[in-house]
This record gives structure tokens, sequence and C-alpha cells, in this order.
């Protein structure tokens, strides 16, 4: 295949019904998987008939009056995406309708290792025309799927995966789901290499600051300083709509609303604003911790938030923003009463601060992991420079990567020290872990599966080694990942 595995025009939506009421140069996993991969069966899986379907193909957006072809993974009924009821299996056919292979990701689910998503760990992708049967048991919350091949992923084939619980029907609140995409005309091979990356990964063909095009100058102030953003993306989508043209939820007149906030985001973090409204942070990454009231709220790429709010008594609409870190342009959803008039909203704001871990260092689990000494502890070097545009774990690029290593059901704690510029949200696959220090302070934090480590911060996570395989834990920023930003965990 060539370089770029997008033939036609670039990135651009979910449809705007959606409300939810390989090249194996192009993919790091797909040609540098080592002699260590797990020799598991490579034909699939046995389950029984699924009861969903999911589809990998492409689609139309609509971005300020310009069409933009962009990636897709519709279900049965055309939507984006599942909703599943209590108690359901994840019981989904998926089927590669792309011209390209690709691999779809459950991200923050845990299933069994070989139905994880990760091509050739340890099954391969899916060649165009062939389709893969999943049948687990899902963790309920808000999650989402993509694919794990990085620029797929930055032409937006991702799309939410909410798996309802119990007491989500019985709560008195309608559920609004919040999809948040950066996007580009630009293909993302063409984004790659104006940051200096060629469409595989061989680092020494790069260098110097040629063809840096695509990055935004404006929060450079010198090689020391952070960089917040390193690609300005030409529209920023929430439910694959900008603010010209927002999606407008219908919802009860001083009802309460449960968002649920995805950032499916390749490269950019947001603030969640509610404006001058306050509403109460219930979960983080599909799992509950002690609420928490505010409004504004960080979520880095890769992270989900359930927020409560309260429509106002009045019958006045209810903005939700999501502010581009670091900068001025924003996106977001309207709720409102029917009826309700809906004033225009600027697309660009107030310049937004950068991400920090104050919210991190105060969320309390409602569920925390048993107490119990670590039986393995690690510290993990992140690294990079914009210039040569690199990126590191332990000095190390996936290729040449040194792995966590643990024994199913060891307590193992992580200590992820980011002496790079940028910040880094980290993501493991296959478990649940807490936060159990920022900074050297300890304390007992939230569960996730997607934590971010800002500049020159140290961030320490604990978990249980789970199931004995080889699973993937890296940098959610897709041009990071591209890079090789990626080491895993192999439990044995």
């Amino acid at each position: 295949m060539a370089d770029d595995p997008l033939s036609g025009p670039a990135p651009g939506v979910l449809p705007k019904a959606t409300t939810m009421t390989l090249s194996r140069r192009d993919f790091l996993s797909v040609g540098l998987v080592s002699g260590a991969a797990l020799c598991l069966p490579r034909s699939g899986f046995a389950v029984s008939t699924p009861t969903a379907s999911i589809t990998a193909s492409t689609r139309i957006l609509d971005v300020r009056g310009r069409a933009a072809t962009v990636l897709s993974l519709a279900n049965g009924t055309g939507r984006q995406g599942l909703v599943l009821d209590p108690g359901a299996r994840f019981s989904v056919r998926v089927t590669n309708g792309l011209s390209e292979p690709t691999l779809i990701h459950w991200h923050g689910q845990i299933p069994p290792n070989e139905q994880d998503g990760v091509p050739d760990f340890p099954l391969p992708a899916l060649r165009p025309g062939d389709a893969r049967d999943y049948d687990y048991m899902p963790e309920p919350g808000t999650y989402w799927m993509h694919a794990h091949v990085p620029l797929q992923e930055m032409a937006l084939l991702a799309a939410p995966l909410i798996v309802r619980s119990t007491e989500d029907l019985a709560a008195d609140r309608q559920e609004v789901t919040l999809f948040l995409h950066d996007f580009s005309f630009t293909p993302p091979a063409e984004l790659m290499a104006s940051l200096g990356v060629g469409g595989g990964m061989d680092h020494a063909t790069r260098g110097g600051m040629a063809g840096m095009a695509g990055m935004d100058h404006g929060n450079m102030s010198g090689m020391m300083a952070m960089d917040l953003n390193d690609i300005e993306f030409d529209a920023y989508l929430a439910n694959d709509r900008t603010l010209d043209d927002p999606e407008v939820v219908t919802v009860d007149k001083g009802g309460r609303v449960l968002l649920r906030v995805i950032n499916a985001a390749a490269a950019t973090a947001f603030w969640i604003d509610l404006g001058a409204a306050k509403g109460s942070l219930v979960a983080v990454d599909g799992h509950a911790v002690e609420p928490v009231t505010g409004s504004r709220f960080p979520l880095s790429m890769g992270q989900r938030a359930d927020i409560e709010v309260g429509m106002p008594a009045d019958g006045a609409a209810l903005p939700v923003l999501a502010l581009r870190e670091g900068a001025s342009q924003r996106t977001g959803i309207v709720l409102a009463p029917a009826g309700t008039r809906v004033a225009r909203i600027a697309e660009e704001g107030a310049l937004s601060p950068p991400l920090d871990l104050a919210l991190e260092a105060r969320l309390r689990p409602a569920e925390p992991l048993a107490g119990r000494g670590a039986d393995k502890e690690r510290t993990l070097m992140l690294g990079g420079t914009m210039a040569p545009y690199d990126w590191t774990i332990d000095g190390r690029t996936f290729a040449d990567r040194r792995p966590v290593t643990a024994k199913s059901g060891e307590r193992v704690e992580l200590t992820l020290h980011n002496m790079s510029m940028m910040a880094h949200p980290m993501h493991l696959h296959g478990h649940v872990f807490q936060v159990v220090a920022i900074n050297g302070t300890r304390f007992s934090g939230a569960r996730r599966d997607t934590v971010l480590v800002p500049p020159m911060a140290a961030v320490t996570i604990a978990f249980d080694a789970g199931e004995a395989a080889e699973w993937m834990f890296h940098c959610h920023h897709m041009p990071h990942l591209q890079t090789g930003m990626m080491t895993t965990l192999v439990v044995s």
C-alpha cells in the first residue's frame, strides 16, 4: 500500500443524527512485531452468533459548507458506535469495508487479549472485506472504540461505546453523549510529514525543522517552552459539527442530564466548560468517583468524563463547550428545551490555559483498589523533542522497547516521569489502574485507563496484573504514537 492509507479527500464526521440520546508502514504495531509476540491462534476465535454489527467504512461530513470524506464505524442502524443495555454481552461482528487493513480497539474495556484489537497482538488486522466476531462481558460506563492504527484514528475512525448500567436505567435523567474530534482537510500522512515524519518508522531519515508547516508556532517561545499543540487543525468537532452549526439536543426544562463526554481527538486536549452553570463530575474513564462540583473540567485525549448537570428552571438553553487547550478555538453542543431560542456561539473565545493535575489530585474513587503493597515498582521516563519529531519511553521507541513485566495477580506501581515539553496522556490496555501519587505525594486517586502526565511532572499508577498476555501501554497523542511512543506490559 502507499504511505498514505487515505486515498481521496481527507478527514472531516458522526452523522448529524448521532446524538446517542496499513499499511504496515503506517501502523507502528504492524511490521514492528518482535519475536516476543504471543503465539496464539491467528484465525480468530469462536463466538455465538453476534447480536450487533460494526462496519468500518467512509462517510461524508459537512464542515462549514465543505464536504469531507472521513472514516466511519457505523452500527446496523447506520449510526456511529454502540449503546449496550445493562447486562448485555458485547457480541459484535466487525466488518472491514475499507480498502486497507484495520482493526478496532475497545478503549478502556477488558476483553480477552485476543479481542483487544491491536494488529498482530496477537491477531492480524482485518483485510479489506474480512469480518471478525467478538464476544465478552463488557464493563459498564462511558467508553469508545477506535482503530489502533494512528493515521486511521486521525481520519476519525472512532465512535462511542456506551455500556449502560441498571443504575442508569433507574436514574431520573436524560443521557447525552458528547464526542470530540479534531479535524483537518489535510490527509493524516501529510500532517505527519509537516512535522518531519515519514510514512514509516525510519527515525534515521527524519531531522531538522524541515516540513514543519503544520505546527502551531504560536505556542512555541523557545525550544524549552511547553509545546501545547503541535498541529493546527482546520476544525474542532462536537458530535461531528462545529459551532457554526452546532447540535441542539432537546432536553426537559429543569430536568437533569448526564453528559457522557469522550475526547476522541487525535492530538487536542480540551476544557469542558459549562459557563455560568455548575455540574457534578461523577465518573472518569467509566469509573465512578466521589462527585466533584465545578463549571470547567479538563479532558485529555482518550479520557472520558461523566458530568451531571441540571437544566435551568426558566427553560434557558445550556451550551456545553469544549475549549482547545492553550488556544482560543472551541466547539460544543447546546442543551435546550423544545422551542427555546438558541443564540449563536462564536467559534473563537478567550485563550484557555494548559491542562493541569489540580482536579486529578482531588478525585477519589467510589471503589478503590484493595489496600496492599506493591510487588513490583518501575519508573518509565517519557521523553521526546519537536525537532527531530521523536517521542519515546525510556529513550526507546516501540521497535526497541523494554517491556514492563509482571506476573498475573501482582500489584504493580508505575511512576510515569515526563521530562519532555509536551504532555502525554498515557493509556494502558487490558487493565484499570488507580492514580496513587502526583509528584511524589501519595493519595487514593481515581481509577482510570488513561492519565495525563504534564511536562516535568510525575504520576504514579497502581494496578493488579491481569490476563497473562502482552498488553499495549502508550501515549494517546496519535502523532506521538505514530513515531513509536509505546511499550508493552508483558504479564506471565
